[in-house]
């Protein structure tokens, strides 16, 4: 029989006390007043009523000159163009996939926007149209770029390039977009000998460093051998400190994943989501990020 691990409440120092040097954040909350000059210009998440400013959402006001918006603290994914995302195929449509992608709506996948098997690349044919489903079919994971967004606000993907495509062996975690920080590239093969793609919209697959790149399959090909017990416990491991990092509201990007990963080690991955150990690991990973800026 499996045992049991019980737990007596204990007072925590909430992490407040001890968070990252820098000036403090304009937070609002719906209806609150932002300001009152009519100079600045009304931007996503407010609304002006009797010459005020005021937020519509619960989130962080951001300045760009004279435009003023607030960026919500958890809200659904809103796309902009040539961002990285990981989403599951829904439906197969005619010359379309509809793909969730955590966004109010579904976004499509277009048949003309994704290359043949081996990446060729030439006009699609009433063939190619009869063969989606042994491209990509309902459930499907699979990582693509943003192409354009739709008046409706609904996104449109592509996968023209061998890097996007049908994901085979990992896990997917799911954390608020807000929480993924903007970079160069969003494809990272970590040294612990685990690889990640950090989805602008919040979905996170964690996946064995492949050996070699398999360009001959075009992205349509997922690897289904049996994963080692090692690369397994390396993938759990940073789920756990993905996990431990949302908890604390931590920006999400390659250098904070490797740090909190280094960090648990002498922790067995079982633990690292007790509330002591998840708050340990995330402190020493959130100093060395201080130290490295500093």
């Amino acid at each position: 029989m499996a045992a049991v691990a019980m737990r007596l409440p204990a007072v925590r120092a909430p992490l407040d006390s001890r968070a990252p040097r820098g000036g403090e954040k304009h937070l609002v909350a719906p209806g609150d007043t932002i300001t009152t000059d009519t100079a600045y210009m009304r931007g996503h998440g407010t609304y002006v009523e009797d010459d005020k400013l005021i937020a519509s959402v619960a989130g962080v006001v951001e300045r760009v000159n004279k435009l003023v918006c607030v960026r919500a603290l958890k809200a659904r994914y809103n796309g902009e163009i040539g961002d990285v995302v990981v989403g599951r195929i829904t439906e197969v449509q005619q010359k379309r996939w509809k793909v969730e992608t955590n966004s109010r709506l579904d976004s499509v996948l277009l048949l003309s926007s994704i290359n043949l098997p081996g990446g060729e690349l030439r006009r699609k044919s009433a063939e190619d149209e009869l063969a989606m489903r042994d491209y990509l079919q309902e459930g499907d994971l699979i990582s693509a770029e943003v192409q354009s967004i739709f008046s409706d606000g609904a996104v449109s993907l592509h996968t023209r390039s061998l890097k996007y495509g049908k994901l085979g062996q990992g896990v997917l975690v799911q954390v608020s977009p807000s929480l993924v920080k903007r970079q160069k590239t969003h494809f990272h093969d970590l040294p612990c000998g685990a690889s990640v793609i950090l989805g602008n919209n919040g979905f996170i697959w964690i996946y064995p460093t492949p050996e070699q790149k398999d360009d001959e399959a075009g992205g349509y090909t997922a690897n289904l051998e049996p994963v080692p017990l090692s690369d397994r416990e390396v993938i759990s491991r940073l789920r756990n400190c993905i996990m431990a990092l949302v908890t604390h509201k931590m920006m999400l990007f390659d250098t904070s994943i490797l740090y909190c990963y280094e960090a648990s080690l002498p922790h067995q991955i079982k633990d690292i989501l007790k509330p002591e150990v998840t708050e340990e690991i995330v402190l020493e990973a959130r100093q060395r990020l201080l130290d490295s800026e500093g």
